[in-house]
């Protein structure tokens, strides 16, 4: 009779092989997974990887990466996520480099609580700094919503 593999075994073989909630097309492992975790942790090379991979930290409920890729000057003390809340896509609008430690990102995310669909149309704006003396890396600062969802 076969044995089962171990169940820690299994879940990491799901996540490699699941799409990463991005919309990239992509297994989670081979896309923002790798910045959420592993050797390439928090190390997204530019502000569209980093939003794409927060995006998906959202869905994925890791609030962990969402602080730590959140710049220290503006990340809330409470960064507690409704767990109804259930995401249903990302659109990245627009990716542009402002300056070579600048950049913003505009990006439609789409979600339904209790039933109703919402839209959260922001333009993102990011630095690449050392801001917690591990290095510099791009960090999220805030974000502009507009009208109208």
């Amino acid at each position: 009779m076969a044995r089962s593999p171990a169940p820690a075994f299994a879940e990491a073989r799901t996540r490699a092989s699941t799409s990463c909630p991005c919309g990239s097309a992509r297994a989670l492992a081979a896309c923002c997974g790798r910045w959420h975790a592993g050797p390439q942790q928090l190390q997204a090379p530019d502000a569209a990887e980093l939003m794409r991979s927060r995006y998906s930290a959202f869905v994925l409920g890791l609030t962990d990466y969402l602080r730590r890729t959140w710049h220290p000057s503006t990340c809330p003390d409470d960064l507690t996520l409704d767990p109804a809340v259930h995401w249903l896509g990302l659109q990245v609008r627009a990716a542009r480099t402002l300056a070579p430690d600048r950049a913003e990102v505009e990006f439609v995310a789409r979600s339904r609580l209790a039933g109703r669909g919402h839209r959260l149309h922001e333009t993102s704006c990011f630095v690449f700094e050392d801001a917690d003396g591990s290095g510099a890396r791009w960090w999220y600062v805030d974000g502009t919503l507009h009208a109208g969802g």
